[in-house]
């Protein structure tokens, strides 16, 4: 399991690498690292990450196309494509709404774990799984919110992985906390130079 964990580790750090740098080779790393992880968890009986990395994989294949394809805007009367999506910022109330729905859901989960399977501290690896699912909706729409979730997403995820003997992991996690703090920066930076100055209403939008 140990050989595992470090493949895992080193293809995720690099998809995690490209993300903070705005790049779009973070999605097919990601759909990688996130089968090896699956994997990995299983065998850790943390089912919520099991099942958060199936939809890891999906949204990356969905935030590999959106990131690619850009999007429709105005410019002059003139309705023209940008190349790539742009970073935009996203409403409070939505973020809100989704936060309130990804806890009732967590809720649910923890629950259903915590009765039917051995899964080990099924709530807190239920609340991880559904703020990192906001975060990569957030991340598949090239929102600038993202990394706030995802320093919440590694403030659990250190002390539970090193809870399960995934030092490895663990100690990698306390470095994405770092990481995602230095790419909210340069993502923020990023937004105000392209004077995108949008907010937008919805969490996919």
């Amino acid at each position: 399991m140990l050989a595992l964990e470090i493949v895992a580790n080193l293809i995720i750090a690099l998809a995690i690498f490209f993300a903070g740098r705005n790049s779009i080779h973070t999605w097919w790393l990601g759909i990688i690292g996130c089968a090896l992880f699956g994997l990995l968890f299983f065998q850790s009986q943390l089912y919520a990450d099991v099942t958060l990395q199936g939809f890891f994989i999906i949204t990356s294949i969905i935030g590999w196309y959106q990131w690619s394809k850009g999007r429709a805007k105005i410019a002059d009367g003139v309705e023209q494509i940008d190349k790539e999506l742009p970073i935009t910022r996203t409403h409070t109330p939505t973020l809100i709404v989704a936060v309130l729905v990804a806890l009732t859901v967590g809720a649910g989960y923890a629950w259903l774990l915590g009765n039917f399977t051995d899964a080990y501290a099924p709530s807190w690896d239920s609340l991880m799984l559904v703020l990192s699912v906001v975060a990569q909706i957030l991340l598949m729409n090239r929102k600038l919110e993202n990394w706030i979730f995802w320093l919440l997403v590694n403030t659990i995820a250190v002390p539970l992985f090193y809870s399960r003997g995934l030092e490895i992991t663990a100690a990698l996690y306390a470095a994405y906390w770092v990481h995602a703090i230095i790419a909210f920066r340069k993502w923020h930076k990023d937004y105000r130079a392209n004077g995108e100055g949008l907010s937008e209403g919805t969490l996919v939008g």
